[in-house]
């Protein structure tokens, strides 16, 4: 049947040119009568297939095609595959650093002094490296200060501190040379010739001091308490910027949200401090038998083989000098760690110390460690520190990949949460299941970005984000359930998801409107990883592709690129529509019952993506006799259009449709979810 449409008015001139020219069409080519016994209709339709595309061009219906083709370059190269794999050429530098640094406790100062030896591991000759000072953010007139807006923000600091450089040394061969130029956070230090490609070395060393601040963006700082100074540091010495293959030097100065990136080496360190401080750091002790009393050594013995925890220094024993090793001047506490990107260390005498063991899945085994001061300690505040820690720990060592750190210890200080490799500073105010996430959620940062070496800078989300996903699971785990993990209760966030002031996933941190950084940096990437796993591929496609990403690019850098492209590969799913409308977009997950009809004797179910983002659609069919059936339906069925209707065979009558019955997804919309028989829509849920 023709549309009638097409036959009226002036479109019917477009028919009749059409026959004449199919008429002479037919003449030239001399068609046999015995052929065209049924010409005359044969040739009509013809001529009207021909004259629609004149009389309907403009009623076009595009197909989704643009939703699922890619959305990045992701083409493969020398140095990172088109599977998401280091590729053949891949590369990264390193850099070894021996640190000398003395602690004073009255003036609020470090001083130290360092040497970094460089490895250019790149195909290019480099004739300068850029380091960080990331102290010189405290400063009145730095980057970070002057866009600090007058309010203040989490990230506020002093302003009163910052490095004071000297007796610069850059070697490299036998030519040496003290140029250098300071901008900011950052330094440029130049060689009298190239570091060569390829494995050529380089030594930097110099001396450097500041004061310490007491508003240390959150990351770092000093906090009074009854019983001394709680120094908290990091970003505590210069560090080697990266250099890779992706943009060449990363040389974004540090303004305050994001966070950092740097490349993976050895750290021999040495910290003196007064008497009676005790140190707690990155990495293992090295000299117990000179800062450790015999009766501290006989604990932390005990503590090594004790799945309880066991006190180091006791809550009465804080104030009691013959605990310590010694009872005047000053001791040197001596670290190592192996294969890190920073290390941080806690220092004061004000604190409580104790340990248990972490047993780890290949049978080796760390040590969980927490010190706090007394105003910290309670049965439901820090004396459950350690325990939090060696849940955290073994659980992640057990799901995803072994821990490598010879411990794994948590510091209370005015800090909300920061981690560093190997240890945490905590609020020293929290408890209870607070202090249970931040714990679980600091430690988790091992894995994220402390050995999947992500750029923080520029992509919080893939610390932040996959962090948050982790803890999700350990929550649920840890002490059967005991605290509570929200983050599967997305529909709770939908108010955000509908604000116009919402902003991409892959918005950089210090670009970022701090009122969306929570969620653009930690919970939409982590619901994301969720529904990957839990609504989309499955949990066993997820793990196994999740866990090769981690073991892949353990002690690498990864591009979101590459996390985007080892998920594919092996998960075998082509997954473009959703890493462009979840992680680089802001758009919503809207899909809708439109209508529900008879048909003889089954029923079509008529279903809307009226969101921008597509998604395989789960469906709940409920029968007059109360039997249920779940129905999913791929989400290839959104490639040639927004509409969809499936047909559901049944011998029933239909009561109720439901969609994403379990309600996993972040539907922007649940008044559209249900359809009951009386032809009412019901919200979810």
């Amino acid at each position: 049947m023709i549309d009638s449409k097409i036959l009226s008015g002036n479109n019917i001139h477009h028919v009749k040119f059409a026959v004449i020219n199919l008429m002479r069409l037919f003449k030239l080519a001399k068609i046999k009568r015995k052929n065209m016994t049924h010409f005359p209709k044969f040739l009509f339709v013809l001529a009207v297939l021909f004259c629609i595309p004149q009389v309907k061009a403009q009623e076009v219906n595009p197909n989704n095609q643009d939703v699922f083709n890619e959305f990045t370059y992701r083409q493969g190269n020398s140095y990172r595959s088109a599977s998401g794999k280091p590729g053949p050429d891949y590369w990264q530098n390193a850099a070894d650093y021996v640190i000398e640094a003395t602690l004073n406790d009255v003036e609020h100062t470090i001083t130290g002094k360092i040497t970094v030896t460089y490895t250019n591991n790149s195909p290019e000759d480099l004739d300068f490296i850029w380091m960080y000072l990331e102290q010189n953010r405290f400063k009145a007139d730095s980057r970070g200060s002057l866009t600090t807006p007058i309010q203040g923000n989490r990230y506020a600091g002093d302003v009163e501190g910052g490095y004071t450089i000297a007796n610069l040394k850059a070697t490299v061969k036998k030519g040496t040379s003290t140029r250098h130029i300071i901008d900011d956070t950052r330094m440029q230090v130049f060689f009298d010739e190239p570091i060569p490609a390829k494995g050529g070395k380089a030594t930097v060393s110099m001396d450097f001091n500041y004061k310490i601040p007491v508003e240390g963006m959150d990351r770092m700082g000093r906090l009074d308490v009854a019983e001394g100074t709680i120094y908290a540091m990091a970003q505590w010495f210069p560090q080697v910027a990266v250099f890779d293959d992706v943009v060449g030097w990363n040389i974004e100065p540090y303004l305050g949200a994001g966070e950092f990136y740097y490349d993976y080496g050895n750290f021999d360190y040495k910290i003196t401090v007064p008497y009676d401080h005790i140190v707690v750091a990155s990495g293992e002790l090295q000299n117990p038998n000179q800062v450790l009393s015999k009766t501290m050594r006989e604990r932390m013995d005990r503590a090594a083989k004790s799945d309880t925890t066991v006190y180091i220094v006791r809550p009465e024993e804080v104030t009691n000098k013959s605990i310590r090793a010694k009872q005047n001047g000053t001791l040197t506490w001596h670290f190592k760690i192996e294969n890190a990107r920073d290390v941080a260390f806690g220092s004061s005498k004000a604190f409580i110390w104790d340990a248990s063991r972490i047993n780890l899945p290949s049978g080796k085994k760390a040590m969980a460690q927490s010190a706090y001061p007394k105003e910290s300690a309670g049965p439901d505040a820090w004396d459950r520190s350690t325990e939090y820690s060696k849940a955290s720990v073994e659980h992640y060592s057990e799901r995803w990949f072994e821990y490598p750190y010879p411990v794994a210890v948590n510091v209370a200080a005015d800090i909300g949460g920061m981690e560093y490799p190997g240890l945490n500073f905590c609020g020293w105010k929290a408890k209870g299941a607070s202090l249970w996430g931040v714990t679980d959620h600091e430690f988790g940062h091992n894995w994220f970005p402390m050995i999947v070496g992500t750029n923080e800078r520029r992509y919080a989300w893939m610390d932040e984000g996959f962090n948050t996903f982790i803890n999700h699971y350990s929550t649920l785990e840890f002490n059967n359930g005991e605290y509570p993990s929200r983050l599967n209760r997305m529909r709770d966030a939908t108010g955000w998801f509908v604000n116009p002031n919402r902003e991409s996933i892959d918005t950089y941190p210090d670009v970022a409107n701090l009122q969306n950084l929570g969620m653009i940096a930690y919970y939409k990437p982590a619901m994301g990883l969720l529904l990957l796993r839990e609504y989309i591929l499955g949990e066993e496609r997820f793990d196994n592709a999740f866990k090769s990403y981690i073991e892949t690019w353990a002690y690498k850098h990864p591009q979101p690129n590459d996390f985007f492209n080892h998920m594919e590969n092996v998960a075998g799913e082509n997954l473009a529509w959703f890493w462009k409308g979840w992680f680089y977009g802001t758009g919503n997950i809207d899909i809708a019952i439109n209508e529900v009809q008879s048909y003889q004797g089954d029923f079509i179910v008529s279903i809307r993506n009226r969101g921008e983002i597509p998604m395989p659609v789960v469906m709940r069919a409920t029968f007059n006799d109360g039997t249920t059936k779940d129905i999913k339906l791929p989400v290839e069925i959104w490639q040639r259009g927004n509409t969809w209707n499936h047909l559901i065979r049944t011998t029933k009558q239909l009561q109720k449709v439901e969609l994403d019955p379990e309600k996993v997804l972040p539907d922007v919309d649940l008044a559209n979810d249900v359809w009951n028989a009386s032809g009412s829509q019901d919200q979810g849920k």
